[in-house]
């Protein structure tokens, strides 16, 4: 066997063993979830065909039990995606990205994004691929400078970025530019005297706006210049969406619309040519929504209309919309049964052979029941085969321990949002 492909194999095993799912553990097994897979092709059916006639996208929401497979999914839809030829982000919440600020999670989407057969900055690597002569990047251009969507800013930037000379110094401006657009701040002065070196001072009227209102405004924008670029949209990948339920009770409504957002049920803020897939946790809904201490089907919404003002009125109305997304709109995945156990078996017991040169012999892995996730069954599989392995005579026996997912509030995550100050 090529060391290559063994290198590979031993790659997937690693990944598989670890329970953290790389592109190679995902190639090798593929997907388990049919269903979910073939309703991801329509999406980015319908992504494609929003950039045509300017319909509006769904997002779709996945749910399972820790263990069940969700990050493995959502590589494995981000690898039909590429194929597509779509941008694609993968998006962990966490501190450093919280969900409920649009302007961190849009740094974090620009800073993860793959573009499909490139390596590199992805929107360094996009903006190379503009063909200023061509029909599609002029009807991107009218569009950036006449959507009242955008703040001149965009339109001022890609002006500039258009026309600087192929020079040293041009080349520093034009990285500067992509850095904005990559969700680093830019100065108004610096905008007004590039546009004066380009003999452009008067046309654009840059205003300002919030950092939240920016970072939306980033998210048209550059799923727009992907589209120019020549690819067929952008998908975003959000995974642990249940860290939402350790915010502070203000940001779980703001992270509840955001979700409403991001699944297409805000009117007027769908994206179009960007979608995005999230997962989340089964039990989600009912410990955190509807039973416990924090309630927040009843809690969220009636804090908020407490206070009375009209944005307060406004973000109930939306954290119910994404907490309804919760209850009602995600799709499970699919539950090993016998015969899917039987084929991913035989899938990790091949991959294993070829990655150790050897032939596994048979083993139980761990035991069958209704509560056991797909990561056990793998990881209870590779485990014996180590043992036996490294110790041939030796029987193991295998025991495992339900994980709980600790939904209570942490202070450590509940850091401010740079969404409520002006640039």
């Amino acid at each position: 066997m090529p060391e290559a492909e063994r290198m590979r194999n031993r790659r997937a095993i690693e990944a598989l063993r670890a329970g953290v799912p790389n592109r190679d553990a995902v190639l090798a097994l593929g997907s388990t979830q049919p269903e979910i897979e073939n309703n991801f092709r329509d999406q980015l059916l319908t992504l494609k065909q929003s950039l045509v006639d300017g319909s509006l996208p769904q997002g779709m929401l996945v749910k399972g039990s820790f263990g069940a497979g969700k990050s493995h999914l959502l590589e494995f839809l981000s690898q039909i995606a590429l194929k597509e030829n779509f941008v694609c982000s993968k998006v962990v919440i966490s501190k450093e990205t919280p969900f409920y600020d649009p302007a961190k999670l849009y740094r974090a989407a620009a800073e993860a994004a793959v573009v499909p057969g490139r390596m590199g900055d992805a929107l360094t690597e996009i903006a190379s691929k503009l063909d200023h002569e061509s029909q599609v990047y002029a009807d991107f251009y009218q569009w950036v400078n006449r959507s009242a969507d955008l703040n001149q800013m965009f339109g001022a930037t890609l002006f500039i970025y258009e026309r600087m000379p192929m020079t040293y110094e041009g080349g520093e401006v034009r990285n500067r530019i992509i850095r904005f657009w990559s969700g680093e701040k830019i100065g108004k002065s610096e905008i007004k005297k590039w546009l004066k070196g380009c003999r452009e001072g008067v046309t654009y009227n840059i205003t300002k706006v919030t950092i939240k209102e920016l970072a939306l405004q980033r998210f048209k924008f550059a799923a727009r210049l992907m589209a120019a670029a020549g690819y067929a949209g952008w998908v975003l990948f959000i995974d642990e969406l249940e860290l939402i339920s350790r915010y502070s009770l203000l940001q779980r409504a703001r992270s509840y619309a955001e979700l409403a957002r991001w699944m297409g049920g805000l009117e007027g803020w769908q994206f179009s040519g960007l979608t995005a897939v999230g997962s989340i946790t089964d039990e989600f809904a009912q410990e955190v929504l509807e039973l416990g201490p924090k309630n927040d089907r009843e809690k969220v919404p009636g804090r908020l209309r407490a206070k009375g003002s009209p944005d307060d009125l406004l973000m109930a109305s939306q954290a119910e919309r994404g907490m309804c997304i919760i209850e009602r709109e995600a799709v499970p995945l699919k539950t090993p049964d016998d015969a899917l156990l039987k084929e991913v078996y035989a899938k990790v017991k091949s991959i294993y052979g070829q990655a150790y040169e050897m032939e596994p012999p048979d083993v139980k892995g761990v035991e069958h029941m209704q509560t056991t996730q797909m990561r056990h069954y793998v990881k209870g599989w590779i485990t014996e085969w180590d043992l036996k392995r490294k110790y041939p005579d030796y029987q193991p026996r295998i025991e495992t321990e339900e994980l709980k997912q600790d939904y209570s509030e942490d202070q450590n995550l509940q850091i401010s949002s740079e969404g409520d100050t002006e640039e």
